[in-house]
């Protein structure tokens, strides 16, 4: 897979994507976090380029025949991690930060409704989504409360204490995560290791520090 790099704007790359008579290719946005699908857009020529010039998702909307900067009136930009060509060079995939949901319905992803017939599988898909709770979610679901802090909300509470405080209870988690290890048995170690990802997570949203830069830095360490 061919990669177009938002700092390398090369004519040559651009030019030799297979664009439909239109002069449009599908664009499908995934969260670079969670690796949730989030939509499919089509992008003009011009969408590219502006894509990669502002480092925020750009489409050509069909119906108004017109470019639009996503979530330029909603706040829900997309910023652009990395643009992918597929094989046939026909089809783009667009690794984004969210700022928000990527659907007009206020979804998180276009693709929430489960094909007719299919309610099966969207019971244990709905089972597998209440029993466990992705790092990128988790750390959303932080977000959320630092910009609207609900009364009675324990990460609300947490956050207007502060880092010292934050970081205190951190430490203690730490603590019962290594008790647990050694002397607790394997459902408290979990349980514990729950407790201190939760803590961890709260304190970097504190600090303004994202999942996005944690990971960068884990790959700066792999090189």
């Amino acid at each position: 897979m061919n990669v177009l790099s938002l700092h390398d704007q090369s004519e040559l790359a651009i030019e030799t994507l297979r664009w439909n008579e239109a002069g449009l290719l599908p664009a499908i946005a995934q969260d670079a976090r969670s690796g949730q699908v989030l939509m499919l857009a089509w992008m003009s020529e011009a969408a590219l380029r502006q894509t990669l010039a502002s480092g925020e998702a750009h489409y050509w909307s069909r119906s108004r025949q017109v470019l639009w900067h996503k979530g330029a009136t909603s706040g829900h930009v997309q910023p652009v991690r990395e643009v992918l060509v597929d094989c046939d060079a026909d089809c783009l995939l667009l690794l984004v930060e969210p700022a928000g949901p990527a659907c007009h319905t206020g979804q998180d992803t276009c693709f929430y409704r489960p094909l007719a017939g299919r309610r099966a599988a969207e019971a244990a898909s709905a089972a597998v989504s209440e029993t466990r709770l992705s790092l990128a979610t988790l750390f959303d679901r932080v977000r959320e409360r630092q910009r609207h802090a609900p009364p009675g909300s324990y990460t609300s509470s947490l956050l207007n204490a502060g880092t010292a405080a934050i970081a205190k209870k951190l430490g203690e988690e730490a603590i019962e995560v290594i008790v647990a290890a050694q002397a607790e048995g394997r459902q408290r170690l979990i349980e514990e290791s729950a407790d201190l990802i939760y803590h961890h997570v709260v304190l970097l949203a504190n600090a303004g520090i994202s999942l996005a830069d944690v990971e960068a830095e884990l790959g700066r360490r792999a090189r």
